[in-house]
């Protein structure tokens, strides 16, 4: 059986470098995107620049002006971002239909039956990006995907800092677990600190010490994920690129700057997560019939409940109705959120084959088309309800 090639591509610090796109005066500069630090954000994305004083993603953006004074707070604009990671996309699949996107600026490519080496597929993929999209963008290349990530990893570690390291790394065939073995156990997926500091007692630090174990020694110490560790340490993936993933679920929720306990300003907070969730199961043909709602009250106790339907929808109100009356069950006036969240799950068949879309409400139905015709064509912030004045809940 041939040896199979695949490429983990990464776009390097994706959502900065499509801003510096829009703004060719942020080039060098540090700067991050994402929320203002006085209402809890977080660093979405960073600069390089800005990774050279302590920046990183996921940071609280006031931690990250505390390491960088300097820094520059840019808001998101992710409509943009997922216009540019589909152009990178459809670039990517004409050389391979074997891809498999695992975020907005991540992706597998399975390119064994090209006749090139992977290295070559891989530079010539890197310069089409560079080149003809302006983004950098690193990619390992190995037989398995596990493999080729961790080379991403570790080729955009070794590259200078203060500059997107557009690295390629390739790993040969054969020589996965020799790459591997110099590596700490953290690199592998799966082990975190709390494993790592398990192993550590049995003198266990890097990969190579890990492969050394049997697999009958990790499986007394980890149960079935025992089996699965001592596999990748040896380097061995057998996992394929997977082309298309079943949606479960579409949520969306916020972080408010300021507890709050306005029941008004909750109840519409609610309408808008919910016109969002519709708008984005519409858009990607879909509707569920679980309805669910997160709640984190100002001491980050987080609980979340779901209510069924009785049949599927995709529509702003009945979703709204549903987290509503959830939300009610929970809430006493008066009493502060921090967060809310809400979702549709048990995702099935498109909206169109779904007869509600005709009885349920057709006045409603037709309203709900028009401002999504208004949306797509002026963008999300051209119209906003009234999830006041316009509910029906009583």
């Amino acid at each position: 059986m041939a040896m199979r090639k695949i490429i983990h591509l990464d776009l390097d610090a994706f959502f900065c470098a499509v801003e510096e796109l829009q703004d060719l005066s942020l080039k060098g500069k540090p700067f991050a995107v994402g929320g203002r630090p006085d209402q809890r954000g977080v660093v979405a994305s960073c600069s390089y620049p800005a990774r050279k004083f302590g920046v990183r993603s996921a940071m609280p953006m006031s931690q990250a002006l505390r390491l960088c004074p300097n820094l520059l707070v840019i808001p998101g604009r992710h409509d943009l971002y997922s216009q540019v990671s589909s152009e990178v996309m459809a670039c990517i699949s004409q050389r391979s239909p074997l891809v498999e996107q695992i975020s907005i600026d991540e992706a597998f490519i399975d390119i064994s039956d090209l006749p090139d080496t992977g290295e070559a597929i891989a530079r010539s993929l890197q310069s089409e990006i560079n080149n003809r999209l302006n983004l950098p963008c690193s990619l390992g290349i190995a037989a398995n995907k596990l493999v080729a990530k961790i080379a991403n990893d570790a080729g955009k570690s070794a590259g200078p800092r203060g500059i997107p390291p557009n690295a390629i790394t390739v790993v040969p065939g054969g020589k996965e677990a020799e790459f591997l073995a110099p590596l700490l156990v953290t690199a592998l997926w799966g082990i975190g600190q709390k494993t790592a500091a398990r192993l550590e007692p049995l003198g266990i630090k890097t990969i190579g010490d890990l492969a050394k174990l049997s697999e009958g020694e990790l499986v007394s110490l980890f149960g079935k994920n025992g089996l699965e560790m001592s596999r990748h340490a040896r380097g061995i993936d057998d996992r394929p690129v997977i082309t298309s993933h079943t949606i479960k679920s579409i949520s969306q929720e916020t972080t408010f700057a300021r507890d709050v306990s306005n029941g008004d300003t909750l109840r519409q907070t609610l309408f808008q997560l919910a016109e969002g969730v519709g708008y984005r199961l519409r858009k990607s043909e879909l509707a569920g019939s679980t309805v669910k709602i997160k709640i984190r009250w100002p001491d980050f106790t987080t609980i979340t409940r779901q209510l069924s339907l009785t049949q599927p929808t995709n529509q702003d109100r009945e979703i709204y109705q549903a987290a509503f009356e959830l939300f009610m069950k929970e809430w006493k006036p008066g009493k502060p959120v921090r967060l809310l969240g809400v979702g549709v799950g048990k995702l099935g068949l498109p909206a169109r084959q779904i007869s509600f879309w005709e009885s349920s409400n057709p006045k409603e139905a037709r309203l709900q088309r028009a401002i999504d015709e208004v949306r797509d064509r002026y963008g999300w912030d051209a119209l906003h309800r009234d999830g006041h004045a316009d509910r029906q809940d009583g």
